[in-house]
C-alpha cells in the first residue's frame, strides 16, 4: 500500500494550479472537467502519479470559496534549503507565513507558505 493523493477544494482552479506549478515548481499532471457534476479535478505533483504522492485540486464550479475549518493542518514538502525555498516563493509572488528557521523545541529547519485558498504548506529542510 502507498498514499496516492491528498484532495483539497479550491475556489479558483487556475490560480491554484498557477501557485502549485509556478510558485512551488510542481507539474500539472492531469486535469479533467466533469460537466454533469459541475466540477473539475486537477492533479499536481513533483513526479508521475505511478511513483509519487500528488495533490488533487477539486474545483466545484458553483463554490468560489471554502471555510478551511480547524481540523486540517498542512501539506509538507521536503526541500534541500528552506531559506532559499522561501526566497524563491517570495520572488514568484507567493506568501511566506513563517520564515525558515529551526522548529520550536527542535533543530529541524522548517518554514510555511500559504496557497491562494489559505492552505498551509510546510517546507522541511532535508539534506
Amino acid at each position: 500500500m502507498r498514499m496516492l493523493h491528498t484532495m483539497i477544494r479550491v475556489g479558483d482552479l487556475d490560480k491554484s494550479v498557477d501557485f502549485y506549478t509556478n510558485v512551488l515548481g510542481m507539474k500539472l499532471l492531469r486535469r479533467k472537467d466533469y460537466p454533469e457534476g459541475k466540477f473539475t479535478l486537477a492533479f499536481v505533483g513533483y513526479g508521475d502519479e505511478a511513483d509519487h504522492t500528488v495533490i488533487e485540486l477539486t474545483h466545484n464550479w458553483d463554490t468560489p470559496k471554502y471555510d478551511l475549518g480547524n481540523g486540517f493542518g498542512h501539506l509538507a514538502v521536503a526541500v534541500s534549503d528552506a531559506y532559499k525555498a522561501c526566497e524563491d516563493v517570495k520572488k514568484r509572488g507567493g506568501k511566506v507565513t513563517r520564515e525558515a528557521g529551526p522548529m520550536k523545541h527542535g533543530t529541524t529547519v522548517i518554514a510555511f507558505v500559504e496557497d491562494p485558498d489559505g492552505y498551509k504548506i510546510e517546507f522541511i529542510q532535508r539534506s
